[in-house]
């Protein structure tokens, strides 16, 4: 099973790329990143972009494969095609997990992977206290279909589509937010220097 990281994406608004951005003495993605490693998926294929270079150097080897979208500023879907290109051809599904979101545990990825191996589900998400999020796991059927989106939304096109087929695993903890401004940075900066 392959998981694809999405960290391709460009923000003006926060100083650095957000892959970058340090939390705890280590870029963002790095997080994001070692949860996605220790879990059961197979690969792991981190999506960059915006300063590829830059991110790519500063988060290291992890044991991931990068792929570079030139297409970065169409928005994620680019992306997501990108990495869905690349996924392994033995791979059964592959799981989106965002760059921006280091608050996914390797636990939330591995339930998610237990319930579609258990019952075979093709859309399978957490749901965090009764709020979807993600990863999002996708059976290697729908591919193709990943394969044609286009613009910002990612595969929210999809999960609207096939909403009958999408399987939830209940989650006891709140949603993990994304770092989308430099205020939600500052409340992350804020929780993990608390706890």
């Amino acid at each position: 099973m392959s998981g694809i990281v999405l960290a391709a994406g460009r923000s003006t608004r926060m100083g650095a790329p957000k892959p970058l951005l340090p939390l705890r003495g280590e870029p963002l993605l790095r997080h994001v990143l070692r949860a996605a490693i220790a879990s059961r998926l197979d690969e792991v294929l981190v999506v960059v972009g915006f300063e590829a270079d830059r991110v790519v150097a500063a988060v290291g080897d992890t044991g991931h494969q990068v792929i570079v979208n030139p297409d970065y500023l169409d928005g994620q879907a680019s992306s997501l095609r990108a990495g869905v290109a690349a996924i392994s051809p033995r791979s059964g599904a592959v799981l989106v997990l965002l760059g921006d979101q280091p608050e996914v545990s390797t636990a939330v990825i591995d339930a998610v992977i237990a319930v579609h191996v258990g019952a075979g589900a093709a859309i399978v998400r957490p749901s965090y206290r009764g709020v979807p999020g993600h990863p999002v796991l996708f059976e290697r059927c729908l591919v193709p279909e990943l394969l044609t989106l286009s613009g910002d939304t990612g595969a929210r096109d999809v999960l609207r589509r096939r909403a009958g087929e999408v399987r939830h695993v209940e989650v006891d903890t709140d949603l993990p937010p994304d770092v989308d401004t430099p205020e939600a940075f500052a409340a992350l900066v804020a929780r993990w220097s608390s706890g």
